[in-house]
């Protein structure tokens, strides 16, 4: 087997006085942006009986013939996270369809089905792109994630090459800080120096649990929360209990895309910042990625956690997006 690609991007530099990690992931959250988007169309789609996302779509005027890309949004995000709203807009402006996909419960949609997401659920992703393949006859697609929307865009690209039943319309994959390595990256969260990021991810994943029992009294007990130190504890008592998991050590372990990385038959680019705070991936998924010649693989010194924040030269600055889209345009 050949070698991955080197991705032959301009060298990330990042914007003055926001340089390290921390920084730059900070800045991503707190720097606001104004992204203007021309109305979408709203859709639920059915992923499983009884349980529909809502994707937010965006069309060329012949949308069949353009290329469509489904973007998915990171843990605890929503197709309104500035990234997804980011690729729809310079999407759009290329030519392309943008459809921002929504987990299971995220973008206001928790009434929807008694059911939790998670890192595993890449059929979810499978179904929305038949869906758009089915209901709009589009001839091309990619698919886009970050963060945890990274591992099910590479998870679902994965498992297509594996069973060798992917859509013949699926072109090409991105993903950007994806969380494949899952207890490894859970495991770095927990660290002292990023307790700030955990801990918020803690409060909003308690705001959910609560939000289901409401809805939900009969399938959820946010009792389970109570005690919840740290994210694997979240996912040992909650998300693996509620989603079919024996454990987290179980969740992660089935959970990963870096399972089948290697089966990634289409153009695949990923984008890994070193100094992500949280994000690890592992020496075996490194050598899985570098062994499968389909995918570019690119490693910034720095960029934080998907924000990779340069100077606004001729453009807003969001440099993973504007690279994520340089790739796309092959396609």
């Amino acid at each position: 087997m050949g070698s991955s690609q080197t991705a032959t991007a301009p060298a990330f530099r990042p914007r003055r006085f926001l340089r390290g990690g921390h920084l730059q992931t900070i800045g991503g959250y707190l720097l606001s942006r104004k992204i203007a988007l021309p109305p979408a169309e709203d859709r639920l789609v059915e992923v499983a009986s009884g349980i529909s996302v809502l994707c937010r779509c965006h069309w060329q005027g012949d949308r069949a013939r353009a290329l469509t890309v489904i973007v998915v949004h990171g843990l605890e995000g929503s197709s309104e996270s500035d990234y997804a709203l980011g690729i729809a807009q310079k999407g759009l402006a290329l030519g392309m369809n943008v459809v921002r996909m929504n987990q299971r419960n995220c973008g206001g949609t928790d009434h929807l089905a008694p059911t939790l997401y998670n890192s595993g659920l890449s059929g979810d992703v499978a179904a929305v792109s038949r869906h758009l393949i089915a209901q709009d006859r589009i001839e091309r697609l990619a698919l886009v994630g970050y963060s945890m929307g990274g591992n099910l865009v590479l998870k679902a690209a994965g498992e297509w090459g594996k069973n060798g039943d992917g859509p013949p319309e699926f072109r090409a994959v991105a993903a950007v800080c994806p969380s494949m390595d899952l207890a490894a990256s859970a495991d770095a969260l927990h660290r002292p120096v990023n307790r700030l990021y955990e801990l918020y991810f803690l409060r909003k994943l308690r705001q959910r649990l609560r939000a289901k029992a409401r809805l939900f009294p009969q399938h959820f007990d946010p009792a389970r929360a109570r005690g919840i130190a740290s994210l694997r504890d979240f996912d040992d008592k909650v998300t693996a209990y509620y989603c079919g998991y024996s454990g987290a050590d179980d969740y992660y372990a089935r959970a990963a895309a870096s399972n089948v990385v290697q089966c990634i038959t289409v153009p695949a680019f990923i984008l890994h910042a070193a100094s992500d705070p949280f994000i690890r991936i592992l020496p075996e998924t490194r050598r899985k990625i570098l062994a499968n010649p389909n995918i570019s693989f690119l490693e910034t010194g720095d960029g934080g956690h998907c924000s990779f924040l340069a100077p606004p030269d001729g453009y807003d600055g969001h440099w993973a997006e504007r690279q994520v889209l340089e790739f796309l345009r092959r396609f």
